[in-house]
């Protein structure tokens, strides 16, 4: 076993110590023309809406060695989330601590434990810098992406937060899937209730979760009717693809929602007040959304 070998197997060993629920590696690199391509076209057709983000440091986005220097390897790492119970109201990634601190810092665990072997320098991601998640979790051998363009890891389902460390160490790496795992159902693309899914991809501007979270306007004509019940995020694309009849609840107790957050009933979310908003999602995701644009959504569901 070469020295690259026995790295890359205790950093999986670690990872899975730390409740990740996969890990893999990738060499660090250039995208693929053809990735790139399609990320360049998808924000020349303004598809990703207001998401300005999207569409900064496109260099280190498409080259991780830019990002971080002297990266020789990237570690992938899956994280579950599929809740046991959970608030109809809140889509399912934000329904207990927001998961940017927690797999970060099991993040920080894993880079600390690299560097106890060797001599290390990264940094830890998790869905907070230019990097393309879902297409290093597909190099790292995790899975493949689907129509509704979240990772399946095979036999799990989609229901997983994604991290990276780019290091400057380097480990054997995993081969990617050569099949993917998405047999042309159209499910997702059927039941998404905005039609924002498509063969060419999704186009945020319609996406409910886009429009909920990220869009900071009024909400177009319509959109509440297409919520229904739940007024933060959509999980529509992922309930109903049939790689998620597999789906097991998570272990993680930092993910799971709180007792007063299960018990809230509509007349609860009429009344919701700045200070109770703040208490239900205290160190949370939906606090991205805001006090505001909260309401903005629940106004649109509940008449």
């Amino acid at each position: 076993m070469t020295e690259q070998q026995k790295l890359s197997t205790l950093i999986k060993r670690r990872a899975e110590e730390l409740g990740f629920s996969a890990c893999g590696i990738a060499k660090a690199e250039a995208v693929s023309a053809d990735v790139r391509k399609g990320f360049e076209e998808w924000i020349a057709n303004g598809a990703h809406g207001e998401m300005g983000y999207m569409a900064r440091n496109l260099e280190k986005r498409m080259d991780p060695t830019l990002l971080v220097e002297g990266c020789r390897s990237i570690i992938v790492v899956a994280q579950n989330y599929f809740p046991a119970a959970a608030s109809p109201q809140i889509s399912r990634y934000a329904q207990g601590r927001d998961y940017h601190s927690v797999v970060k810092e099991k993040l920080f665990q894993l880079l600390d434990f690299i560097n106890s072997i060797v001599p290390t320098k990264g940094r830890a991601f998790c869905d907070s810098a230019p990097v393309l998640e879902r297409y290093w979790a597909v190099q790292a051998g995790l899975g493949t992406c689907g129509r509704n363009r979240q990772l399946i890891i095979p036999g799990c389902g989609t229901h997983f937060f994604l991290g990276e460390l780019l290091i400057d160490v380097e480990a054997e790496c995993d081969t990617p899937l050569k099949e993917s795992l998405c047999n042309g159902c159209n499910a997702c693309i059927r039941n998404c209730p905005a039609g924002a899914l498509g063969e060419d991809g999704l186009d945020a501007r319609r996406c409910l979760s886009y429009l909920t979270i990220e869009y900071r306007g009024e909400l177009p004509t319509a959109t509440g009717e297409k919520l229904g019940e739940c007024f933060y995020g959509c999980d529509r694309c992922q309930s109903v693809c049939p790689h998620n009849r597999a789906a097991q609840p998570h272990n993680e107790p930092q993910f799971a929602p709180s007792e007063e957050l299960l018990a809230m009933q509509r007349s609860d979310w009429q009344g919701l007040t700045k200070e109770k908003f703040d208490t239900l999602f205290n160190d949370s995701a939906v606090q991205r959304c805001g006090y505001e644009q909260f309401l903005r959504n629940i106004k649109s569901t509940i008449k």
